[in-house]
């Protein structure tokens, strides 16, 4: 595959796996042939539930959500991904499973692919790669069991001042109904407690 030629893509991801760990220029020419990068439209949807989950994603610009859509229609927003943060249906992607999210963009977006199959090669290509992905999934799992502690513990007033501290930009670009989703409380809420903190 060719290896991408737009510098503010390999700087950016480049950046993001040196977090964790050391790459020479054989391991890092070799991690970026196997990336696709992609540009989607507001609004595209790029993971549909009951598709097999092919990719993680890492967002380079732009904005995007996860979310689940009950029988009645009813969505529930599971994270949101702005520039330098991965995203996936992790336990469909993993297991090669139908999606059970959905992820779309909130506006126009620019993200690197990485395909399951490119993944399993990449661990047994350059293993320090595992180190990587685990802790990118120890921390999206902490993440989340924070996030369930807090909505069993914390009222909805604190829960979003909360967001606003994790999410600064992303809150600008999305709307109210995404936010009262992600949250677990309905827009008309939202918008009272959005009141009174003014």
């Amino acid at each position: 595959m060719k290896i991408l030629q737009n510098k503010m893509p390999q700087n950016l991801i480049l950046k993001n796996v040196s977090k964790h760990i050391s790459l020479d220029e054989n391991e890092i020419s070799y991690f970026l042939s196997i990336l696709t990068e992609k540009k989607y439209p507001k609004k595209s949807i790029i993971l549909k539930e009951g598709e097999i989950c092919r990719s993680i994603n890492f967002v380079l610009s732009g904005t995007l959500r996860s979310f689940y859509r009950d029988s009645e229609g009813k969505e529930s927003t599971i994270m949101f991904a702005a520039a330098d943060w991965w995203i996936t249906d992790m336990a469909c992607f993993i297991n090669q499973q139908p999606a059970m999210l959905n992820i779309e963009t909130i506006e126009e977006s620019l993200i690197l692919q990485l395909k399951k199959e490119d993944l399993d090669n990449l661990y047994i290509k350059i293993p320090k790669f595992e180190r990587f992905f685990r802790i990118i999934m120890q921390n999206a799992y902490i993440r989340e069991q924070v996030r369930v502690i807090q909505n069993l513990s914390l009222s909805a007033e604190q829960r979003y001042y909360i967001f606003l501290e994790k999410y600064p930009e992303v809150s600008k670009q999305i709307k109210q109904k995404q936010i009262a989703s992600y949250l677990g409380i309905t827009p008309e809420f939202l918008s009272m407690i959005r009141a009174n903190k003014k």
